[in-house]
């Protein structure tokens, strides 16, 4: 059984000869006869994720023995673009063996979350079932073994990404992704940031255990931090059982929670351009900072890259259409509306993005209006201006008191991150 644990004390992470021989030893560990394999690395906007480094290594090491495939977890995000993937996965291998994940369509159900255990995970708050849907290649049956390559790290769904999660959104289907989005979002966000055994996670594991015990599935997890505008794989965890993840939770919850003794009057939040081009992803700044904000408090998006709401265009005709009002709104619509009725993930995604009125969202998003901005609930700041006050070329993360005596916090990566009042972490 392949049970990899590694973790390095140097901030600047395990170094490329440990991470090699690590990957080596899972491929020793899967035993001889591999001749079909399937890679599953995040897609470009979990850059952070180490996961780029580590699919090229892989590659490197099987291209001789073994047909590969490589399928990114897209989940509902746009595909990889040829300028993407070079940056993420480097120029050696082919792009003919990267294929898209369509979560409409390349799809097959292979199991049910009853309606009763989602209803008693969620504490009564859900009661339906949930489809188990996975891209058709997972249960294909063509591959010797599928590297499933993921970051831990806190999220506003799940609680922890990534192990399952990477298989069942990332490469899930509509029906898993609407309910699961949904679940997290009625049972709160706030409950469930930065933890393990959230009701998400709940269903996650039911469905690992019930329905993917054919699949011949290894995790490979990171824990990463940023150091020095690089990539730190702080530890790194392979194997196929649960202990594998929360080996990587305890790390990630060590290295990627910052805790706050007061909360925030002002947050300063910048979304690099290359990774963040919707407010789909861009709310980001949003989930990982709210538990840190006063009440009344600021948060300022320094939004270069993003051009729209969603990530496709029904998705984004919907943020449009009702906009980031308030979970008490939201599910007010969710009643009403069939079009949120038969889009949960978008529900959710509006109940995420939203402070409920607590504190105030401002975005300077580099490509959409102030009219565009104002419409689905945030107010707006033009993005030069927003620069000028808040130089993301002279602002350090953590506190930085500006020239005019301002002082803001500044956070130039939220997907590496959980900002939250240690109180409110503990109340659950």
């Amino acid at each position: 059984m392949i049970n990899i644990k590694l973790k390095s004390d140097d901030k600047f992470g395990l170094t490329d000869e440990q991470l090699r021989e690590a990957l080596q030893s899972s491929i020793e560990g899967l035993g001889e006869g591999l001749e079909n394999v399937l890679i599953i690395p995040p897609d470009f906007t979990r850059f952070h994720s180490g996961a780029g480094k580590l699919t090229a290594i892989y590659y490197d090491l099987l291209k001789d023995c073994c047909n590969i495939d490589i399928l990114p977890a897209l989940g509902t995000h746009m595909p990889m673009t040829d300028e993407e993937i070079s940056e993420m996965f480097g120029d050696e291998i082919p792009r003919d063996i990267f294929i898209d994940h369509n979560w409409r369509d390349d799809i097959v159900k292979i199991g049910e979350i009853p309606s009763e255990y989602v209803k008693e995970v969620s504490e009564g708050l859900m009661d339906e079932s949930i489809d188990v849907e996975v891209n058709k290649l997972l249960v294909s049956g063509k591959y010797d073994a599928i590297l499933s390559i993921g970051q831990v790290v806190p999220h506003e769904v799940v609680g922890m990404a990534n192990y399952s999660k990477n298989i069942f959104v990332g490469c899930g289907g509509k029906n898993m992704i609407d309910s699961s989005h949904m679940l997290g979002a009625v049972y709160g966000m706030e409950r469930l940031m930065g933890k393990d055994h959230s009701p998400v996670r709940r269903v996650f594991d039911y469905a690992e255990e019930k329905y993917t015990k054919d699949m011949p599935l290894l995790y490979i997890l990171t824990a990463t931090t940023e150091v020095e505008s690089q990539i730190a794989i702080n530890g790194l965890f392979i194997g196929r059982g649960r202990d594998t993840f929360e080996a990587g939770v305890d790390l990630s919850q060590e290295k990627n929670l910052t805790f706050v003794d007061e909360p925030f009057e002002k947050v300063v939040v910048y979304l690099d351009e290359r990774e963040f081009k919707s407010t789909w992803l861009g709310n980001k700044s949003v989930y990982r900072t709210r538990m840190a904000i006063a009440d009344g408090g600021d948060l300022i998006v320094l939004a270069p890259g993003v051009r729209q709401f969603g990530e496709d265009k029904e998705i984004d005709k919907l943020i449009a259409k009702y906009g980031y009002v308030g979970r008490d709104r939201v599910l007010e619509l969710y009643n009403e509306e069939d079009d949120l009725k038969t889009n949960q993930s978008v529900a959710a995604h509006l109940i995420h993005g939203s402070s409920d009125g607590r504190f105030n969202i401002t975005y300077a998003a580099g490509h959409l209006t102030k009219e565009e901005v104002e419409s689905v609930g945030f107010k707006y700041m033009d993005l030069e201006e927003a620069y000028k006050l808040y130089n993301p070329k002279k602002l350090k993360d953590g506190y930085n008191t500006l020239d005019s005596g301002e002082k803001v916090f500044y956070i130039s990566n939220p997907a590496l991150g959980l900002w939250v009042d240690r109180s409110k972490f503990e109340e659950e």
